[in-house]
């Protein structure tokens, strides 16, 4: 298995729901992950993909195949990079080769908005 290293450390959450103090549902993010990887900057648009989601990706987050992040690609989840929240738009495992990860990320604000 390639190891490929980085130096950005990302956390990916999940939303839950818990109750708040008169017992009302609400929803809340929950750490899920922390990995370290690299983040690059995509420019997105329609001359480069036909996939809606990736249309909208303003970076992509690499970092080393985990089967627990695979697993939350069906999940409402988000990352935070450096103190910005992205939403997570899709998660590849390209070529079904267990090596690496790609998480297609929408920067959506920072982490104390």
């Amino acid at each position: 298995m390639a190891n490929i290293g980085g130096n950005i450390k990302g956390t990916i959450q999940t939303q839950i729901t818990a109750k708040n103090s008169i017992g009302e549902a609400i929803k809340e993010w929950s750490d899920a992950f922390s990995c370290v990887g690299w983040l690059g900057l995509q420019s997105g648009g329609k001359n480069y993909t036909h996939n809606a989601k990736l249309e909208d990706t303003t970076h992509v987050f690499l970092c080393d195949y985990h089967s627990g992040i695979y697993a939350l690609a069906d999940r409402d989840t988000r990352m935070i990079v450096k103190g910005f929240v992205y939403d997570v738009l899709l998660i590849d495992n390209p070529d079904e080769m267990d090596e690496q990860l790609e998480v297609y990320l929408r920067r959506v604000g920072a982490e104390n908005d």
